[in-house]
């Protein structure tokens, strides 16, 4: 199964003169300068030092857990700064992987991992629109929508199966960070159209949200 969530183990080249804005975002400063520090070193980055997010920029936000608050801004600064996110984090519980997957964060890093390769390399899969999830968060997340997906196929009036390739491609583009203006822009479909899809797929798959849905697509092999 192919995902576009990446998992390789390979250090990203800078791109020829091109820089990632990034923003640091962290509960305290050791912390914030630590790893401003780590991604400073490196040429692909250009640190933004006013913290300051915007469209183009990604954000590389740090703490040991998840709570409504970073919950709240990945939110703001992904649908409304129109900024990318990484999220460094030391756990994430089963109910809140979906939170984070919804909020439209593809890059995920374990703390205890965050060396300055491996955070280098979760910014630049951010900002091409990329996934870049440990191994064992994937399976979490597609086993999670699977049980979900077994669980409502056993009721009776339960969803039929598959998905068309119209389908497929909009999970395809949802699952590498793109919103439904992108996808609608990507496909020459209206954003009408590509908000249809979406909710024909989760409505006869009995699926939650997208993040359901693009899980399940990885998990049957649609992407």
């Amino acid at each position: 199964m192919r995902s576009s969530f990446g998992t390789s183990q390979t250090a990203p080249a800078a791109g020829q003169g091109t820089r990632i804005p990034v923003v640091v975002d962290a509960p305290d400063p050791i912390s914030r300068a630590g790893a401003a520090s780590e991604l400073r070193r490196h040429p692909v980055i250009e640190l933004v030092e006013d913290g300051r997010p915007g469209p183009d920029t990604v954000a590389l936000l740090i703490n040991d857990h998840l709570d409504e608050g970073l919950l709240t801004r990945m939110r703001k600064l992904v649908r409304s700064d129109g900024s990318r996110a990484v999220l460094v984090v030391g756990a994430i519980r089963e109910n809140e992987l979906l939170d984070v997957v919804e909020c439209g964060v593809g890059a995920i890093v374990w703390r205890h991992e965050a060396t300055a390769h491996r955070m280098v390399r979760a910014v630049v899969a951010a900002s091409r629109g990329d996934g870049d999830l440990p191994g064992d968060l994937l399976g979490r997340l597609i086993n999670q929508v699977g049980t979900l997906h077994r669980t409502s196929a056993g009721h009776p009036g339960g969803p039929s199966t598959g998905l068309t390739a119209r389908e497929a491609d909009v999970l395809r583009l949802v699952s590498e960070g793109l919103d439904t203006g992108e996808i609608a822009a990507k496909l020459s479909y209206s954003e009408r159209t590509v908000k249809n899809v979406l909710h024909g797929i989760t409505t006869r798959l009995h699926l939650r949200n997208r993040a359901h849905a693009v899980a399940y697509a990885l998990r049957e092999g649609y992407i």
